[in-house]
């Protein structure tokens, strides 16, 4: 239930301090989790950017920590992607590297696959599954030729 009252700027700290203490988010999902209860947006711009000045709010820590979680499971391609849509901006975006792509590509089709794939079906589900997790051609073809040469 959202108050009928708008935070003070006091309130609204506190809340966007919450907020942070439990994950580092970005500057559009705090924006957009804090809209509800400030007064107005310039009360919003101004706390917003007050955290930035403090570094309570930091871009490139979000990316950092949103790109190490997501490389368990998806490819540069995808964490890419999953960092432009949550607001970051295209300079951080680009850091994210796809060094370690192929390794992680191994750990994850091994997890997924326990045996070698041994028909031409089985190697383009598993090309088809490494691709919508994000990983390039490159990295597809280099690792299925390799699993098909063991």
């Amino acid at each position: 239930m959202v108050n009928e009252q708008p935070d003070t700027a006091t309130e609204l700290r506190a809340r966007a301090l919450r907020l942070l203490a439990r994950r580092e988010h970005s500057h559009r999902e705090l924006e957009r989790k804090l809209s509800p209860y400030a007064e107005s947006s310039e009360a919003l711009d101004v706390l917003i950017s007050e955290l930035k000045a403090k570094n309570q709010l930091s871009e490139a820590r979000f990316a950092e920590e949103r790109a190490r979680q997501l490389s368990r499971k998806y490819g540069a391609a995808r964490i890419r992607q999953d960092l432009k849509s949550k607001g970051v901006g295209e300079e951080l975006v680009e850091h994210v590297s796809s060094e370690g792509d192929l390794e992680r590509a191994r750990a994850i089709l091994e997890r997924k696959y326990r045996q070698p794939a041994t028909t031409r079906e089985e190697r383009a589900k598993r090309m088809r599954f490494l691709q919508s997790r994000g990983f390039s051609s490159d990295i597809i073809f280099k690792l299925l030729s390799s699993r098909g040469a063991d």
